[in-house]
């Protein structure tokens, strides 16, 4: 019953943006633009999993190449930062796993200079009456997987992402709106210090 209740709390996240009609598709270079604008922002967020699974916290981003999200529940954290990403789980007391960045489909809203128009990046560029949804691929390593963003336009604003991962397994992350602006401490994406932090260097 409380998966239901999340699911449906999510579904009027993603509906909420309906009041911004989107005849076309917001251009390439305007969404482009839009994220190499970026410097900082914090959102809450809400994960939901393609096995179900639902999961809410709150998401910190420091272009280029930083993101921290931090669970609300189960003492989570994964971190982006210095060309990788680790998953910290605080149950397990183990050192977390890292993959490099660049593996990533995030790698694809943290890069330094963000062109959508690349050659073979973008697979679909659609709008409906609610949003403009891209789907991205890192053309030269498609073999790491997709993310299809979802814009909601006038101003121009990330609201939804979905990371379909190598193995295709797909996870949704809805925004609860993004804050830009602000100082976020760099030991927020800082993986040798939260390693320092918990006890797990050798």
């Amino acid at each position: 019953m409380d998966n239901m209740k999340h699911l449906i709390l999510a579904a009027a996240l993603v509906a909420a943006p309906a009041l911004t009609a989107q005849a076309e598709p917001i251009p390439l270079s305007e969404l482009s633009d839009y994220l190499n604008g970026i410097g900082t922002a914090e959102a809450s967020f809400t994960q939901i999993s393609e096995d179900g699974a639902v999961a809410t916290g709150t998401l910190y981003m420091h272009r280029p190449g930083r993101m921290r999200f931090e669970y609300d529940e189960g003492d989570l954290l994964v971190m982006a930062g210095g060309g990788q990403v680790a998953i910290f789980d605080g149950r397990a007391n183990t050192r977390p796993e890292q993959y490099p960045l660049r593996r990533t489909p995030l790698n694809l809203i943290l890069g330094r200079n963000i062109d959508l128009g690349r050659s073979d990046m973008i697979l679909s560029h659609e709008a409906d009456e609610t949003a403009t949804r891209i789907v991205a691929q890192d053309p030269e390593e498609p073999e790491t997987g997709s993310i299809e963003l979802v814009f909601t336009g006038d101003p121009v604003e990330l609201r939804q992402w979905v990371v379909t991962d190598s193995t295709g397994f797909e996870t949704t992350v809805i925004l609860g709106g993004l804050q830009e602006g602000g100082d976020i401490p760099s030991r927020y994406f800082n993986i040798p210090f939260e390693l320092r932090d918990r006890g797990l260097t050798d």
